[in-house]
């Protein structure tokens, strides 16, 4: 006859250990390693819209490339104004591959340089890049 009071706990330690195992092969994204990291670079971290008439909509595609071994997944791109409104793909991007965040700004009821940060949060080695736009809004003759 199998004496219960050892039997109990050798259940409870395996089916931790199981558990445990389990969740640890489930931690990742599945997609790669978690040793393969993304790695996101931009062509170019800052644009100038020049001289733009108060009103105005203008835009600015900032394109960029997963250079590291893992997928690149871009988690926010928030903006330091809400006149500045990024748009973004939120599909993950395999290495090697680009893509691209587009940056639109709302000139309306602003005047003089404007200066406007996009802080990209991402899965990269580097978490968060900082974008800048800036622009010479001038009023309407």
């Amino acid at each position: 006859m199998i004496r219960t009071e050892f039997f109990i706990p050798f259940v409870l330690i395996a089916l931790l250990v199981l558990g445990c195992d389990n969740a640890v092969r489930k931690s990742g994204t599945g997609d790669v390693p978690e040793t393969e990291v993304a790695e996101l670079v931009f062509r170019e971290y800052e644009y100038d819209f020049g001289k733009i008439t108060e009103g105005e909509k203008v835009a600015h595609i900032f394109a960029f490339e997963n250079k590291g071994p893992g997928n690149l997944v871009i988690r926010s791109a928030s903006t330091s104004c809400g006149c500045t409104v990024p748009k973004y793909d939120k599909s993950p991007i395999p290495p090697g591959k680009g893509g691209s965040l587009e940056v639109v700004f709302d000139s309306g009821g602003r005047n003089g340089i404007q200066t406007k940060t996009i802080s990209v949060h991402s899965n990269s080695v580097t978490e968060v890049v900082v974008l800048r736009i800036t622009a010479e809004v001038v009023s309407r003759n």
